[in-house]
């Protein structure tokens, strides 16, 4: 390991095969100290419930480390890809269908691909977190027809983002082997995005869950025993009579893991429409779904307030759709990464804006909601 000075700043430079093993390995142990953090067990309130100043606290904290990513991407992101040349640029711009400026010194061209990846990964970060944001209406909806208990809640949530992690990780790795095999695909996610922008832009409120009905509700009191008897149970599985049995927090657990799965469907490659490099990828949706958690108990009910928010991402996710299926008519006409994240922080900020400028009108008592 050795330290380099170039167009970037200063830079770290690993024997071949050490940066990718080093960097994922900060990555993770920021990761584990952020979540022993988040959940408490620094400080005496690990088992208390989560006040709106800890959630404000927490959610800022995850989105600023979800920002400063920007800057290890910039710095590092050579380093992470083993790239000492302008041939390794190029063959990663080939590699990844990226669209750079090769003309000039090789510090020029390096100048060139750190601010791309860098930008690449600040556009799929806010992406997955405004989506993570669509995500949590619909846990919070979960959570309100079962009617968990805010204990419950924090625990859920807590093995919720633990799963979520692994399964965005099996998806990004099958996505990423998908796409680099298939050129085809990207046309089929680009398709498939704008199908669901058009139906999320056409869907109407979610309505109650029927907790008896649901499939996963189902399908564990067919196949396992499942106890019901106390509704303020907190552990996941208890053993009564010399048998076990699974819990209605268990059950609400696996629906919420089962929800993530599918918006991840929507997300991963919404976020490969920003960039095919894997790394970038992961990370963005990482970060994104580490701060669900608190997230969640920031907004709690008060999400309904963003209630435009939906119609923005829909109008994201039809904007990556189209983009997919015109991404050679695109480059051809100049569309940087930069153009790519100004559309997406413009019509973000914009459908936030109107939530908060014109407040939702309750239907019942025909007041604002605010």
């Amino acid at each position: 390991m050795g330290f380099s000075i170039g167009p970037c700043g200063f830079g770290v430079t690993f024997a071949p095969g050490m940066t990718q093993f080093v960097f994922i390995g900060l990555f993770g142990l920021v990761l584990l100290l952020g979540m022993l953090w988040d959940l408490g067990v620094f400080s005496k309130s690990i088992h208390d419930e989560v006040t709106a100043k800890q959630a404000l606290k927490h959610s800022a904290v995850w989105f600023s480390v979800g920002l400063l990513m920007t800057l290890a991407i910039y710095y590092f992101h050579d380093n992470l890809q083993s790239i000492t040349s302008i041939q390794d640029i190029r063959d990663y711009a080939i590699k990844y269908k990226l669209r750079l400026n090769m003309s000039g010194s090789y510090e020029a061209v390096l100048h060139e691909f750190s601010k791309t990846s860098a930008i690449s990964y600040l556009s799929g970060f806010l992406l997955e977190y405004a989506l993570s944001i669509d995500n949590l209406f619909v846990i919070l909806l979960i959570f309100q027809s079962f009617r968990m208990s805010g204990e419950n809640q924090k625990r859920i949530l807590v093995w919720g983002v633990i799963g979520a992690i692994v399964l965005r990780f099996l998806f990004i790795y099958l996505g990423s082997a998908i796409v680099t095999k298939f050129e085809w695909v990207m046309y089929v996610f680009g398709v498939f995005l704008m199908y669901s922008g058009f139906k999320m832009l056409l869907s109407q409120d979610e309505e109650a869950i029927d907790t008896e009905k649901h499939p996963v509700v189902k399908l564990a009191r067919k196949w396992f025993r499942v106890d019901s008897s106390n509704p303020e149970e907190t552990r996941f599985f208890i053993k009564k009579d010399n048998l076990w049995y699974m819990t209605i927090p268990f059950i609400v657990l696996v629906i919420v893991d089962i929800t993530d799965v599918v918006f991840a469907v929507d997300s991963v490659p919404a976020v490969f429409g920003v960039t095919r490099d894997p790394y970038i990828v992961f990370f963005s949706n990482i970060f994104a779904v580490m701060g669900l958690r608190s997230l969640y108990f920031l907004l709690g009910a008060g999400m309904e307030q963003f209630y435009s928010l939906k119609y923005g991402l829909s109008m994201i996710l039809v904007y990556i759709g189209l983009k997919m299926l015109l991404e050679h008519y695109a480059q051809q006409m100049g569309f940087t990464a930069i153009h790519n994240l100004l559309v997406i922080v413009g019509i973000l900020g914009i459908s936030i804006f109107w939530s908060i400028w014109f407040p939702k009108v309750h239907p019942e008592s025909d007041e604002k909601i605010g």
